[in-house]
Formats: C-alpha cells, structure tokens, sequence
C-alpha cells in the first residue's frame, strides 16, 4: 500500500448524526458545570453544602441532577471512545500508522487540557480524556462484544472502589476524615475563603484552581475518573463498531433502546434522590452509596439520550436545528472552551465577579444565554473555516504542521 500524508477529517468526511450528538451533549454539559463556575466546588456534589435549595432553586437543581448530572459526561466519554476507532480507522485507510496519530493527538489534548485545567477552571476533563485515552487505545480491535464486556467490568470497578471507600470511612484517620468533610460539606469560614478567591483576581484563585485540579488529576482520577471515563470509552468503542452512534441501526432498535434505558435510568436516580434527601446527605451515605444511583442510572438516562438523537437524525425532520447542533458539535473542543471563558468573565474576580452570588435560577439564564451564543456563532463560523480555532491549533500540532483553515470559495 502506498504510504500517504496524514491529514485529519475533512468536513465531507464528517458524520452528521456524531456530531449532532456530540453538539447536544457539548450544550447540555453546561448544565452541569455552571455550578462550579458560580458556587464553591463543594456545592457542585453536596446541594445542602451552599446556596437557597427552595422553590424554584430546588426545582432548578433537581431538574438538572435528574436530567444532566452524569449523562452529558457519560455521552462524552462515549463519544470520546468512538472517535478513538474512527480516527484510527481513516488513518489505516489511509496507509498511516493510527499509533503514532493517536498518541500525538492524545498528548497535544493533554497539554490543552492543563492549560484549561490550571489557568481557567479547575473543573477541566480533557485530561483525564487525554490519560485514559492514552491507555483505552490498546483495545480498539477486539470486537463490540468484549468491548461491551470490558467497559462493564470497568465500571463495575470503579463503583466498587466508591462503596469500598465508603465502607472503610470509618477506620480512615482523623485527619483523612476531616479532607473527606471540608470538601463534602466545608464550614463557613472555609466558604468564605473560596468565595473571596474567585472574586478576587487570576493569582489570588491560583492555590484554589491548582489545588482542586491537582486532586482530581490524582485521587480523583484513580478512584473515580479513570473507572468511569475509562469504561464509558470501551462502551463507546463497542458502540460505535455496531453502527448505534451513526444511525445505523433500526427505529424499532433506537426505540427500544430508549425505552430500556429511561425506564432503568430515571427510578434508579429517583431512588438515589430520595435516599440521599432522606440522610440529610450525609458524606457517610450520599458520597459513597447514594451516588451509584446516578452513576449506574445515568448511563441508562443517555442511552436513551442518544436513542433519541439517532432516531432525529434518522428522521430528516428539523434539519436547520440540526444542522446548528451539529455545528455546535464539530467545534466541540472551541465551545467547550469557550463556556469557560464565558463562565469566568461572569464569575470571576477578573470579569463581573459574580461567584457565590447567583442563585441556581440565575445560573440557569447564563446558561440559556451562552447556548444561544454558540448555537448562533458556531454554523457561521463553519460556513468559512474548516475547524473551530482549538480545533485547528489541535490539528496543526497533531500532524507537526499549520492545517488549512479557510474553506474555498465555490
């Protein structure tokens, strides 16, 4: 086979049902991750720990635990796994060695991911992207099945590490216990000085922004990220071999599958709710059993999610919103930068300095206003460039040259 120059996805190329997907996981996200923009990291997992959890704040946060907690990761992860096996299987088309492609791809996220991570927003995943990619790779050609397989036994580790955690908490030493409660439910004066940090300027959030970053890159990612995220990718692979993220497969299939899913996913998260709200959520309950409701339930929630998707992509019906979701997804990596810049501006110290001062409904209309934003911006930003401009920064070092940006004019 004679060997070609590698070169990334051309927009022809492209998948218009991946990246509808990956558009709507992208906007959905924010749902989620808006909560640490505006209020201190431990209000993010613990809702009792910061803020009014009344009326129309309590409906707010309850929508979003039931309806994006966990699901729109849970969608990305996978997708993350599927774009592992389509990208690797261009490069073989193309003669390339998909290896050397991967890993270069994968460390040039990594260094993206720690400028994210430690100079905007501690709540960064693309390195732990990056790191478990670094390893999921190696099982790309075993076959859907295994690959289903492995993903399960891989989640069933991670949510096995969580109970083990929690059923040893009580022989953890006194100091041990003390991290697990400032950050589970800190008291005030610990609040006030979080807060004070992010209204305050870039150096000042710096210790808070590495700190937490450090930890979730460590702790966070042995115990919890690399069993997830790991997981979710093997499921993603498997998935995606099987043709049920590119609408291949049959409505009756799609149908079926949301219908499995929701009716699994949603009275497991339910039931989590309740049980957490009934311990007063307790660290020694709804941080350790109480949050596998969720972590297993979620997962049902988007299968359903993206049986949805594949069924409205299969339809041709609302093709303009569509076409705007996925444009919204081909730029994944820029929008998902930018809802941080966006976030910090409105919340930081360096922007409007609002941290620790908007309740959740008023997280909720910044939320609707940057979906409005991307869902505008990002179909004209693609009717003149190939990529979104992370993308093609991304691109450039992954192939070790500056990657055409301007699409020709017809």
């Amino acid at each position: 086979m004679t060997q070609q120059t590698n070169q990334p996805i051309q927009p022809k190329e492209r998948i218009i049902a991946l990246d509808f997907l990956r558009g709507f996981a992208l906007l959905g996200i924010l749902l989620m991750n808006i909560q640490s923009f505006a209020m201190p990291f431990s209000a993010y997992f613990n809702p009792t720990a910061f803020g009014d959890l009344t009326g129309i704040n309590l409906g707010v946060w309850t929508f979003s635990h039931v309806f994006a907690d966990s699901k729109f990761m849970t969608i990305f992860s996978i997708l993350y796994g599927a774009g592992i096996i389509l990208i690797t299987q261009k490069a073989e088309e193309k003669g390339t060695r998909p290896g050397r492609l991967h890993y270069s791809r994968t460390f040039w996220l990594l260094v993206i991911g720690l400028f994210h991570a430690y100079v905007l927003w501690y709540g960064d995943i693309l390195v732990l992207y990056a790191v478990t990619a670094f390893i999921i790779f190696l099982f790309r050609k075993l076959s859907s099945r295994w690959l289903l397989i492995w993903g399960t036994i891989t989640l069933i580790i991670g949510s096995l590490l969580t109970l083990g955690l929690g059923a040893s908490y009580g022989f953890f030493p006194p100091e041990a216990q003390a991290e697990f409660v400032t950050a589970w439910s800190p008291s005030a004066a610990e609040i006030a000085k979080e807060v004070d940090a992010f209204q305050g300027g870039w150096l000042q959030q710096m210790e808070v922004r590495a700190t937490k970053s450090l930890d979730t890159q460590t702790s966070g990612f042995f115990f919890w990220g690399f069993w997830r995220a790991g997981g979710l990718m093997l499921l993603g692979m498997g998935l995606f071999k099987m043709g049920v993220l590119t609408a291949q497969r049959s409505k009756v299939f799609y149908r079926n599958m949301l219908l499995i899913g929701f009716a699994t996913g949603f009275p497991l998260i339910i039931v989590g709710l309740v049980t957490s709200f009934n311990s007063g959520w307790s660290l020694e309950y709804a941080r350790f059993a109480g949050s596998l409701f969720n972590y297993w339930g979620s997962i049902g929630v988007s299968l359903g999610y993206i049986s949805a998707i594949m069924l409205i992509a299969q339809s041709g019906r609302g093709q303009a919103l569509v076409d705007r979701f996925a444009a919204v997804g081909r730029m994944a990596l820029s929008n998902y930068l930018l809802q941080t810049v966006l976030s910090i501006l409105v919340f930081y110290g360096f922007g409007l300095g609002l941290f620790g001062q908007v309740e959740r409904i008023g997280q909720l209309l910044v939320v609707l206003g940057i979906w409005a934003i991307q869902l505008i911006v990002s179909p004209i930003w693609l009717r003149h460039y190939r990529f979104g401009p992370v993308e093609w920064l991304w691109r450039s070092l992954t192939y070790g040259k500056a990657q055409p940006m301007a699409l020709k004019a017809s």
